[in-house]
């Protein structure tokens, strides 16, 4: 079995969103105060969320743990993205990010269990890795009228896998801030083999 040592780097937060009307889209901040349930008001917000289709293993809309509060982004991953969509890009408020980080290489493919130590204080666990939806897709389709808009929105499904992002909660309650710097602690990992 290969274990692989917990490491820490740093990285910093190029750009803040919140969604606070409702719509999956998300707005530019400056700073956000993050609580124990997320950000106060943002659509992904809450101590606890309704099951959906991520957790077939539960009827829809049961409450369970909101472990979806952030979804955390890379300009250089959605760059990848765009690509092989043929388009010229994704903006990060396009497909509902909140923070997107500089200074991770593969961001998507952080384990979970990873923190995210902000320097105004709070702290984010990664959940995991977002799996890129239509949803989204059609965010993305909206800013490109001239393209077909059905193809566009099913596109996004597949140029985003492994690049769509982490999602996360938070850990530790306090404010971030564009420029602030992030500590990333990635746990030790290992495979379980049964």
């Amino acid at each position: 079995m290969s274990i692989y040592s917990a490491k820490r780097f740093k990285a910093s937060l190029s750009s803040l969103y919140a969604s606070l009307d409702g719509e999956l889209a998300s707005q530019p901040v400056e700073s956000l105060d993050l609580t124990y349930e997320g950000i106060a008001g943002d659509r992904h917000g809450g101590l606890t969320r309704a099951s959906g289709g991520r957790e077939p293993w539960y009827p829809r809309g049961t409450e369970m743990r909101n472990e979806r509060q952030l979804s955390i982004v890379c300009a250089d991953e959605l760059a990848v993205a765009a690509e092989a969509m043929e388009i010229e890009r994704i903006a990060p408020e396009w497909i509902g990010a909140n923070l997107v980080l500089s200074g991770v290489p593969s961001l998507s493919l952080l384990p979970p269990r990873s923190l995210l130590f902000c320097e105004g204080g709070a702290t984010i666990k990664v959940d995991g890795q977002n799996a890129p939806c239509r949803f989204a897709g059609d965010e993305i389709a909206k800013n490109y009228p001239e393209k077909n808009d059905k193809a566009l929105a099913l596109a996004f499904p597949k140029a985003a896998v492994g690049k769509r992002g982490l999602v996360g909660w938070v850990e530790k309650p306090g404010t971030v801030r564009v420029g602030q710097s992030v500590t990333v602690q990635v746990p030790e990992q290992w495979i379980w083999e049964g």
